[in-house]
């Protein structure tokens, strides 16, 4: 699992627009309850030169992350982004293309209020446009913000949805550099409407842009945080190669993983802790005699609960390998490897089209519990020999760069899409059984049927290639 979402605990619309009178401005008015938040700049409706704006303000839970943080769920700070991510609200009214919009940090703290009038601002209360709480106003109507960092998305047909990296506003309120009191969005100054106090802005309308709040029925647009890492393991036990001129020098090296399970439990090796433990490969000569085949021993870490890794590059021929993993004079475990070597060819061997299989899909899930799909692959073109037709072995694929996405079945709605960007959030792993990964099945919605799509990354083509295979499952509450 390599994505964490943190729901919004806060949030509301401010605006200084003019009611339906276009005499009396809505400053006053509060939106706090509404099922959706909008964005908008309108100039030279009341008058020729008036304008009217809105925002939104929006905040969240940041001590679930600082929680999940220190009971390592998610990476240290460097190993994780946190992305803001709010959903288009689909309207009848207009909507506005090519603008941009700004997001910062609130200075102050704020009240969300009780209201729930987004049309015609008869609801008042706090915060609003002129007050951030009851006999608290802002510094400067409209909200009060932190200067830096700042951060903006462009949009292009307006019917975006807001996904902006606020990695590091989230590390400055998870560290108390700055307090949590959520984060604004609106308009450029040069794209909210020229006035008085902006007399460089437009003189033009952007209306609107609505978003959905955390007040919607639906699940999959609630406003978040949606925190995303490589999480991925991969362990070259079943994938180990010898060292060749025939390949670039990151794949001369394999990574092996040691897992320390106690009572069904990844658990910490004692004498190790979070410290070195270190590795000796040896050569099988014949019966049990072995040949250390490295000149020194590889020095592993500690990679998470009970997880060591340590990675080697070797050079020569061999049949078999044991890998011994110690600390001082106490051996944990030895483990088995049968090298393969690189070797090139007369003709292209590309191919882009796997038969794949989740071999231990259920038909239903909980949505309390996160499940482990292990992935079996082998190549359409796969052709059986004599020996795995006798044997009844099957020849499983390792696929080095996969990733899987999870889609509604009912609608075809992508509730996590590839994450194949710079974060590979959705990236698999693999060990020597083959290809698996981790889904949290409190990321999807109850009561609805879902499928996973897996895509290869074929690098003759340098893109990611979905496959054809879909596996279905549903996911339910425990009601028990």
């Amino acid at each position: 699992m390599a994505i964490k979402r943190y729901a919004a605990d806060a949030d509301n619309t401010i605006t200084n627009a003019y009611k339906e009178n276009l005499r009396t401005r809505g400053t006053g008015s509060n939106m706090g309850q509404a099922d959706v938040s909008e964005v908008f700049s309108i100039f030279a409706r009341a008058s020729t030169s008036s304008a009217e704006l809105s925002r939104v303000l929006t905040k969240f839970d940041i001590a679930s992350i600082i929680s999940d943080r220190s009971a390592n769920v998610i990476p240290a700070s460097g190993g994780v982004s946190f992305y803001l991510r709010l959903y288009n609200a689909e309207t009848s009214k207009t909507v506005p293309r090519n603008f941009t919009i700004v997001a910062q940090a609130i200075s102050r703290s704020w009240t969300e209020g009780d209201g729930l009038d987004l049309e015609n601002y008869k609801d008042t209360g706090v915060s609003n446009w002129i007050s951030a709480s009851d006999g608290v106003a802002w510094t400067t109507e409209g909200g009060d913000y932190h200067a830096s960092p700042e951060f903006t998305q462009q949009f292009n047909t307006g019917l975006e949805d807001v996904e902006i990296d606020i990695t590091t506003l989230v590390e400055q309120w998870i560290d108390g550099t700055k307090d949590n009191y959520g984060i604004g969005l609106r308009l450029t100054s040069s794209q909210e409407a020229s006035s008085s106090a902006n007399p460089d802005g437009a003189e033009t309308s952007y209306y609107t842009k609505r978003l959905f709040a955390r007040g919607t029925q639906y699940f999959f647009k609630k406003p978040v945080i949606e925190a995303r890492w490589n999480s991925s393991v991969q362990d070259d036990r079943g994938d180990f190669y010898m060292s060749s001129s025939l390949a670039p020098a990151s794949d001369n090296i394999n990574t092996l993983y040691l897992y320390n399970y106690v009572r069904g439990q990844l658990t910490n090796i004692p004498a190790v802790g979070t410290g070195e433990v270190y590795v000796d490969l040896y050569q099988t000569l014949g019966g049990t005699a072995l040949t250390q085949e490295l000149e020194t021993p590889a020095t592993g870490g500690w990679v998470s609960t009970g997880i060591y890794s340590c990675s080697v590059c070797l050079t020569g021929t061999y049949t078999t390998l044991r890998d011994v993993w110690y600390s001082g004079s106490t051996q944990y475990f030895t483990g088995t490897i049968s090298p393969q070597s690189f070797a090139a060819s007369s003709y292209s061997t590309g191919n882009s089209r796997y038969i794949t299989k989740i071999k231990n899909l259920k038909n239903k899930y909980f949505s309390d519990e996160e499940a482990r799909f292990n992935v079996y692959v082998r190549s359409k073109n796969w052709s059986p020999t004599i020996y795995t037709v006798a044997s009844g072995e099957v020849e499983n694929t390792i696929i080095p760069s996969a990733s899987y996405r999870v889609y509604r079945v009912l609608d075809g709605l992508n509730v996590i899409p590839h994450g194949t960007g710079s974060d590979l959030h959705t990236l698999l792993s693999y060990d020597v059984s083959g290809n698996y990964f981790n889904l949290d099945m409190s990321l999807l919605e109850p009561g609805y049927e879902y499928g996973v799509k897996l895509s290869f990354y074929d690098s003759q083509r340098q893109s990611w290639i979905e496959q054809d295979q879909k596996f279905l499952f549903r996911v339910e509450d425990y009601e028990y």
